[in-house]
């Protein structure tokens, strides 16, 4: 299945707790799904650029264990995103599950 398309929604509910880097996203996002869902940096990245760009996230420089980060921490308006993308996402799914128990 092609999940790609979600990737931003899942990246903005990842930073709506506290602000990370993109390891640390990429793994809550892999660690939620229970391993089914595991972005690489190639569609992560972009992905974050993409949300910065629209000013959905704002990123900062941070140091961790002494390495040089680059951190983003959601704006109101990726909160306010967010919770748009969860409602359509709720109803999608509930649309498909009905449709699947009627197989």
């Amino acid at each position: 299945m092609n999940f790609k398309g979600t990737l931003p929604t899942l990246i903005l509910e990842a930073l709506q707790q506290q602000p990370s880097h993109g390891y640390r996203i990429a793994q809550r996002i892999k660690e939620r799904s229970r391993r089914v869902l595991d972005f690489k940096e190639g569609s992560l990245y972009p992905a974050l650029h993409k949300l910065e760009n629209e000013c959905l996230v704002e990123s900062y420089e941070g140091v961790e264990n002494g390495r040089p980060r680059r951190y983003y921490r959601i704006r109101q308006s990726g909160r306010t995103v967010l919770a748009k993308d969860r409602a359509e996402w709720r109803q999608l799914s509930r649309a498909v599950m009905n449709i699947l128990r009627e197989a």
